[in-house]
């Protein structure tokens, strides 16, 4: 793993990275677990019309790409920014799924009231943000890069 300098704005970002990979990979989990039953309600019937997959298929597809992002984000350093922007954009990709679950109001695992949908739809932006401010490069990486007088 890549060092973190002793700057504190990238040793925070670094904590939030490793955070963020222990989140994705715990759902990843959670998605291939028994946890799968009540991810099935997130699944809008036109998902599994469009990607011509049934809802389990989707779910784990979704499982196994969480995984796979949280793993990167820990072993693969150099790359977090590309990483970053995928973890954002699965992020945002899941997000008809969630609007989905808030709209018909179905219960699921730690979703069982509309106030909680409601709080969970309004935290995938939050999440986009997280994964692109903890994936950025340090400030000092991108001036370095340009010779003083042409930044």
């Amino acid at each position: 793993m890549e060092r973190a300098s002793k700057n504190p704005a990238e040793i925070a970002r670094t904590i939030g990275r490793l955070l963020l990979a222990a989140l994705l990979v715990g759902a990843g989990l959670s998605h291939l677990s028994r946890g799968r039953r009540g991810y099935r309600i997130v699944v809008p019937e036109w998902a599994t019309r469009m990607l011509r997959l049934d809802t389990d298929a989707i779910i784990i597809a979704s499982g196994v790409v969480e995984l796979m992002l949280g793993a990167a984000l820990v072993v693969l350093p150099r790359e977090r920014r590309r990483i970053g922007a995928a973890v954002a954009a699965f992020f945002v990709a899941v997000l008809p799924g969630n609007v989905h679950q808030w709209r018909t109001g179905r219960p699921a695992p730690l979703m069982r009231t509309d106030r909680a949908r409601f709080v969970r739809l309004l935290l995938q932006p939050v999440l986009v943000v997280w994964a692109l401010w903890s994936t950025a490069l340090p400030s000092s990486s991108s001036s370095s890069r340009f010779p003083k007088g042409r930044r």
